[in-house]
């Protein structure tokens, strides 16, 4: 006898943890626990990551490298939204495919990790 198959909908599984733009975790292991250091460093990412979006949309030829720029410091600090925009920036560059789109999801990423900075350094 073979069970009957019922089509089913597809139902996205909810997060396991509530969502959020930093890894505090990787942030504290990259400060040694030292949380005067850690908020100086999301102080400094969240100025440079303006910083950084202004150079973009100025001048556009050094996107790419600005992108990768934000990478890295987005990947050291725990913010891997930001990283992950940039890196998919740098590949709608690299092919000529998707870049203003590309540009608009990093911004929002960077704006989303930029509140929760705000939030965390907020006395």
């Amino acid at each position: 006898m073979t069970p009957e198959l019922q089509r089913m909908d597809w139902m996205p599984s909810p997060p396991l943890a509530p969502y959020s733009p930093l890894d505090l975790d990787h942030l504290s292991r990259m400060t040694l626990g030292d949380t005067e250091l850690e908020q100086q460093v999301l102080a400094m990412f969240a100025e440079q990551a303006g910083r950084l979006l202004a150079a973009m949309a100025a001048v556009p030829a050094e996107t790419g490298a600005l992108a990768h720029k934000l990478k890295g410091s987005a990947r050291g600090i725990g913010a891997f939204a930001v990283a992950d925009a940039a890196a998919s920036l740098e590949t709608a560059i690299r092919t000529g495919h998707g870049r203003p789109d590309a540009f608009a999801a990093l911004k929002e990423a960077v704006t989303e990790a930029r509140a929760a900075i705000e939030a965390i350094l907020k006395p």
